[in-house]
């Protein structure tokens, strides 16, 4: 891979890159280049999309709402982008200044664009995500694998192989790329129509279901788009210079931008959800204090411990303190992340790298990580309320999906016919037999995107738990 060739103003949808100065219909100039470039209105597409919103009211780790303020999936997106600009700065900065050489356009993209680049790719990294957090994810699987009788036999006999793993191992990166790429049923083509360079950004495991949830190497741990999707992936890949080693599988190299995304991912919910846990009471003030402020030990200057110490032991209120030590790690955490980068730079370019950029820090704060993780999992992800609502989910989802994938099975039927008008008109049910995979996955599609609240109102009133209002 080049970093000259990495990046593209392409969008989807087009063959051409978007002019800034396109005059639409009405007559009125849409926006002047010098206000927004393509890669800051990739930022306001998302930002704005009825699909963004909707995070706020989908489970991140802990059950909304409550009465205590903890982390959504839109605050925890809104929070991994500033960590990703961040990150985006610092790396572009730094690519400009030891490859300036490649001309003025290299500089402006690199210094001033990859900041947004990254921004807009964390904004959306979550934006296929089911309700009630990743046991959503486990729930839609898990219905697709308890298949019984009729419903397994057209499931295995009406799907090829690769279109069955889509939803035997439902994937929420998958799901981001589709909700951002796929027109659903609309006349224009590539959904949000966002530019390659993002896209781009987004895969974090660039390789089909077929071929995913390999764990033996990162870029196929998982899976990063469907079957469906598969077109459009390999057309950013080929214009992006994106490798694929064999030409017979659906695996890519991983693009680097990638790394960014996940790193910003990576250091926010780590040190975010410690906070959500103080504000519960599940983690005391003492705990944060000791786990946060090792990464400090071997620092000097402005980050030396003794005076990070000091300026926390001068703040009265815990909440304040736990702030402050969040913001501090993180900056710590972002110019690790941008030397790892610049270090491995031969490695991310020959796609080789692999592992996350947060798994090559230095052994000792790595060491301070996993002591992070192996208490979130004991003290945060294992929290009642958290089992709760991952309990919830299953029966939630798994409930919609067996009421709404029997009538796309038996479209004909009474029932069925009721039960499809509440799917919105934005995801086709054509009641084919030949468009099974299709039709499965609109009524994935609609069930992903729900909230929780929604969620949870619909499958009441389908299951009779609760009575409709006439509105």
């Amino acid at each position: 891979m080049n970093w000259q060739h990495l990046y593209s103003p392409l969008r989807t949808g087009s063959s051409v890159p978007s002019s800034p100065d396109a005059v639409p219909a009405g007559g009125a100039r849409v926006a002047d280049p010098q206000l927004r470039t393509s890669f800051l209105r990739d930022y306001d597409r998302i930002i704005f999309s009825s699909a963004f919103r909707r995070l706020q009211n989908k489970t991140q780790v802990f059950p909304l709402p409550g009465p205590v303020f903890v982390h959504n999936r839109l605050t925890h997106s809104l929070e991994v982008a500033s960590v990703g600009r961040s990150l985006g700065k610092a790396v572009g900065d730094a690519l400009g200044e030891k490859h300036g050489h490649y001309g003025d356009e290299f500089r402006e993209f690199y210094k001033y664009e990859l900041p947004s680049v990254i921004a807009a790719a964390c904004l959306a990294h979550d934006i296929g995500n089911p309700p009630f957090g990743h046991s959503g994810e486990d729930a839609i699987r898990n219905f697709f694998r308890e298949l019984q009788g009729e419903g397994r036999a057209r499931f295995q006999d009406g799907l090829s192989p690769n279109q069955q793993r889509d939803l035997l191992f439902f994937e929420g990166n998958a799901n981001a790329f589709r909700t951002l790429t796929h027109n659903f049923n609309e006349r224009n083509l590539g959904g949000f129509r966002l530019t390659y360079a993002t896209l781009a950004s987004i895969v974090k495991y660039p390789c089909d279901s077929l071929n995913g949830f390999d764990k033996r190497q990162l870029a196929t741990k998982k899976s990063g788009f469907f079957d469906s999707e598969i077109a459009t992936f390999r057309q950013i890949a080929t214009a992006l210079g994106v490798p694929q080693p064999d030409e017979t599988k659906d695996v890519f190299a991983r693009h680097p931008f990638v790394f960014l995304v996940e790193a910003a991912d990576d250091i926010c919910y780590r040190i975010v959800d410690f906070e959500d846990a103080h504000r519960l009471n599940i983690i005391s003030i003492d705990t944060i204090r000791e786990l946060f402020l090792s990464f400090f030990d071997d620092e000097t200057g402005y980050d030396a411990r003794d005076r990070v110490e000091k300026v926390f032991y001068g703040i009265n209120d815990d909440n304040q303190k736990v702030q402050f030590l969040r913001a501090k790690l993180i900056n710590l955490l972002i110019f690790r992340v941008r030397d790892i980068f610049m270090e491995r730079e031969t490695q991310l370019l020959e796609g080789s790298l692999g592992k996350s950029l947060i798994d090559c820090l230095p052994a000792r704060e790595l060491a301070l990580l996993k002591t992070i993780d192996s208490f979130s999992i004991q003290h945060i992800y294992n929290h009642r309320s958290v089992v709760e609502i991952e309990i919830a989910g299953y029966n939630v989802i798994g409930g919609m999906l067996k009421e709404f994938f029997g009538a796309v099975l038996n479209p004909r039927s009474v029932k069925s016919e009721k039960l499809l008008q509440l799917i919105s008109r934005q995801f086709i049910i054509t009641g084919s037999p030949d468009s099974l995979y299709q039709d499965t996955q609109s009524v994935v599609d609609f069930i992903a995107g729900m909230t929780d609240l929604y969620a949870v109102d619909l499958y009441r009133k389908i299951t009779g738990m609760a009575f409709p209002q006439i509105r």
